[in-house]
């Protein structure tokens, strides 16, 4: 068993909301986890990376398709499987009135694996006092407590919902470490929701991007990173292109940015054009924002 999670055309359709534009639906999603990896999955707000979670967690039930966690689909009443996930969601994750010491008394009644030692190590390194109610906490605090958490149960996968987010870029590289650390163990994985893809470019494996409940590219991070390139194009350079090497475009102004799967090839096939490395934040702009031939 290669894969710590697996989702294989996954889909949840929603009626339209009064806050909604149009009603949103989970197209046959389908990537999977490796162990001992880190996936990032990357979309604009409301492309459907929390809505995913939801159904791997099994807190939203989906309409069509399997997840397996393990190598098993989880149910309800399968409790061993979700001692070994930790979860950190961008919202608040605990009670405010609580502290970190009524929080450790608490998880040691909901996991069987909680180790409160291990708790108290994470609040010494992360600075957190451990007997301030979590309402008086910054954000940033606050986030390094979920995380602190959700890696003190000992799981093997950590599912990460934008866990990163509305913290200032010193803490989010000692989270970055943190998350590293735990793929240090060969049978830990982490699934981490981002938008801020620069964080991904420092320890991603693999990349998934979905917009509007669909998948549209998977690829490990190097790919993305050392293969995948932008040619910057006039009109006529344009219309000279093989159709099959245009993954999407975008005109602006007077140039046309094509993204191709893979630049070297790209360079030696057409000649005196301006070819660039790229980044995650521009193939996800270009694939969103961009058009297909």
């Amino acid at each position: 068993m290669n894969n710590i999670l697996e989702l294989h055309q996954v889909c949840k359709a929603f009626p339209k909301q009064k806050n909604m534009k149009s009603a949103f639906t989970l197209d046959h999603v389908s990537f999977s986890l490796p162990y001992g990896a880190i996936l990032g999955f990357v979309g604009e707000n409301g492309a459907g990376k929390t809505t995913t979670i939801g159904c791997i967690l099994n807190t939203i039930v989906n309409k069509e398709g399997t997840i397996k966690l393990f190598g098993r689909q989880m149910r309800d009443a399968d409790t061993d499987l979700r001692e070994r996930i930790g979860v950190v969601y961008d919202s608040d994750n605990f009670p405010s009135y609580w502290t970190p010491t009524k929080l450790s008394q608490i998880m040691q009644g909901f996991y069987k694996t909680w180790d409160a030692s291990l708790f108290q190590s994470y609040l010494d390194r992360f600075k957190l006092p451990a007997g301030l109610k979590i309402k008086h906490y910054s954000r940033g605090m606050s986030m390094k407590l979920a995380i602190a958490a959700a890696i003190s149960h000992h799981p093997q996968l950590l599912i990460l919902d934008e866990a990163t987010s509305g913290l200032d870029p010193v803490m989010r590289d000692e989270m970055l470490d943190v998350f590293l650390e735990f793929v240090q163990e060969e049978d830990h994985s982490i699934l981490l929701s981002s938008h801020i893809t620069s964080d991904l470019e420092k320890i991603a494996d693999y990349i998934v991007f979905i917009h509007d409940g669909k998948i549209i590219l998977t690829a490990s991070k190097n790919d993305l990173v050392y293969n995948y390139a932008v040619m910057r194009l006039k009109e006529s350079q344009f219309q000279a292109l093989d159709p099959d090497d245009i993954l999407a475009f975008r005109k602006r102004d007077l140039q046309i940015d094509v993204l191709v799967s893979n630049g070297k090839e790209a360079a030696g096939k057409y000649k005196d054009v301006v070819i660039d490395h790229t980044s995650i934040d521009e193939i996800m702009l270009l694939l969103i924002k961009g058009e297909q031939v």
